[in-house]
């Protein structure tokens, strides 16, 4: 039995919305977690890569496209927290209208919990988590109240 060649599969361009590349390597579940999306609210085409050639040597990364949306700054902050190197372009009329590297911030507020849960801002009291940020990649983040550093930040986020 002759066997067909295996033909690479690209992931389709989209007409309007974003693409999220450079997402390190096995982030994407969680990227898409960040963005809300789950089986009740999917009304757009939303393609994921994950574990893709970056066409750079021996590099891997994911890739999220999701049509008909625009990201908000919020939602970017976050996808910083987890994906340092990650770039967004937004695509207009399957054209790339802006591109812009995600932009970690000396400093994080209300982004995600703390993991201590003993510290004050997980007792109830009107106090927004915040964090330092110590180090950039992988991203390393250190309460500001309870001094405690960040473990699991995907797990955390709010």
């Amino acid at each position: 039995m002759e066997h067909a060649p295996v033909k690479e599969v690209k992931l389709p361009p989209i007409r309007n919305g974003t693409v999220i590349d450079h997402i390190s390597c096995g982030q994407a579940l969680n990227v898409m977690k960040i963005l809300g999306v789950n089986e009740n609210n999917i009304d757009s085409s939303i393609s994921i890569g994950i574990h893709v050639s970056s066409g750079k040597g021996m590099e891997w990364k994911d890739i999220v496209k999701i049509e008909d949306r625009e990201l908000d700054s919020k939602t970017v902050d976050k996808i910083a927290l987890i994906a340092p190197e990650a770039t967004i372009s937004i695509i207009r009329d399957f054209y790339v209208a802006e591109k812009y590297t995600v932009r970690l911030d000396d400093h994080v507020v209300g982004l995600a919990k703390c993991s201590n849960p003993n510290c004050i801002t997980n007792r109830g009291e009107p106090v927004s988590p915040e964090f330092s940020v110590i180090g950039r990649n992988p991203p390393q983040l250190r309460c500001c109240y309870c001094n405690r550093m960040l473990t699991n930040i995907s797990d955390n986020l709010l």
